[in-house]
């Protein structure tokens, strides 16, 4: 837990799931430096080109990514909505508004999937890894902007790019960025009323190749800001290649799915299985619900949750787990996420249940898993992945 101290208040903010042996801090540079601008208070002299002068925050105002609920639970008072991707970020903020001693309903809680507010005063954005993401939001947030909206972006400056830039100058309208504070920059936009960007782009779609294994054939649907959008990433291609199949009515678990085309392989390959596609992302359960609908027949059973690994799976009730983990968390590096999947699916597992992951071979996940399940099978290797096969024992 770390404290961030604003004009509103200190606040002590943590990441979700909380984990006090966690080192990385809830809020960044970039984050204060933006709740510092909306407060008028005045940088150094000579070192920056804003006014100090207060942001209005009496209408209706929209946070747009914020990571682990900083923003939103500084400027809960004024009653905002989070628009965010993640599931994990979102209950951080639901977490660190209610630590704040904020009650449940003093700020509104809302995914990309969500229908955005039909008029936005101020509007403030976190600016995110995907370029795409931040194009798709830009899109459609557009809409409920008028003349008079306040629209300010923040990153550190590794996130802001003539590209990012870009976006908001043809999306919103003329955009300028701040001088940088602590690697930190924000971007000012003034909405144009005349602008009309079209529509956004997202969602889109390709064919699986013949390389693909079992995903052969398969049209992949991505939502923006889900990994490998435009094309299968190299490992979850590997996996689809030794996809274990013929379990008939099994339950199946896609574990991270992003796009879903595991799960829905499997499902196609099995059609009298039970597919449950899991994700932390938003848009990533959107992607993996039109995959699913364009390739499987409409009487396999599917499910689609937003969650933290298996969290809401029950204990015993699952006899195939299809993961390629994540090795990072909004841009940090981190075995934490692997870890947490790969325990979930011990719990979650029948006994003789099988957990079958994909990942570079230099991350080293056999270790993890004997620790877990007191075996690991190299099922296939090639020079950068190996596929891994770990069996719940009876003990």
């Amino acid at each position: 837990m770390n404290r961030l101290s604003t004009s509103w208040g200190a606040y002590d903010l943590t990441r979700f799931p909380e984990d006090p042996r966690d080192p990385l801090r809830a809020w960044s540079a970039a984050d204060a430096y933006l709740l510092r601008h909306l407060a008028g208070e005045r940088e150094p002299a000579g070192e920056t080109q804003e006014k100090a002068e207060p942001v209005d925050l009496s209408g209706t105002v929209a946070v747009v990514g914020d990571r682990w609920g900083a923003l939103t639970t500084s400027l809960a008072e004024h009653g905002p909505t989070l628009i965010t991707d993640s599931f994990l970020a979102r209950e951080a903020a639901r977490a660190n508004v209610a630590r704040a001693g904020f009650a449940p309903d003093a700020v509104r809680l809302s995914t990309t999937a969500d229908t955005p507010p039909s008029r936005i005063d101020v509007l403030l954005i976190r600016v995110p890894k995907s370029l795409a993401l931040l194009e798709d939001q830009l899109h459609r947030l557009a809409p409920a902007l008028h003349a008079g909206t306040v629209v300010v972006g923040t990153g550190m400056v590794t996130e802001i790019h003539t590209s990012t830039l870009d976006l908001f100058e043809r999306i919103i309208g003329p955009t300028r960025t701040s001088l940088a504070r602590q690697k930190a920059r924000l971007i000012f936009s003034t909405p144009d009323p005349e602008r009309d960007a079209g529509p956004s782009s997202w969602p889109r779609s390709y064919v699986l190749d013949s390389d693909s294994g079992a995903g052969a054939g398969l049209t992949a649907v991505n939502h923006a800001g889900v990994f490998c959008a435009e094309r299968l990433d190299i490992g979850t291609r590997f996996l689809l290649q030794h996809l274990p199949t013929g379990r008939g009515a099994a339950h199946v678990v896609d574990l991270g799915c992003g796009n879903g085309v595991l799960g829905t392989a499997a499902a196609v390959a099995d059609p009298s299985a039970t597919v449950t596609f899991i994700d932390e992302s938003y848009p990533a359960m959107a992607s993996a619900r039109d995959t699913f609908r364009a390739n499987a027949a409409e009487a396999t059973r599917a499910e689609f949750i937003a969650g933290d690994a298996l969290a809401g799976v029950p204990a015993g009730s699952v006899d195939l787990v299809l993961n390629n983990p994540p090795f990072h968390t909004h841009q940090a590096t981190s075995g934490a996420t692997a870890w947490r999947m790969f325990s979930g699916a011990r719990a979650a597992l029948r006994p003789g249940g099988e957990l079958w992951v994909v990942g570079n071979r230099h991350l080293d996940y056999h270790v993890k898993l004997r620790k877990l399940f007191g075996n690991s099978q190299v099922v296939a290797g090639n020079p950068k992945f190996v596929i891994l096969r770990a069996v719940k024992r009876d003990r």
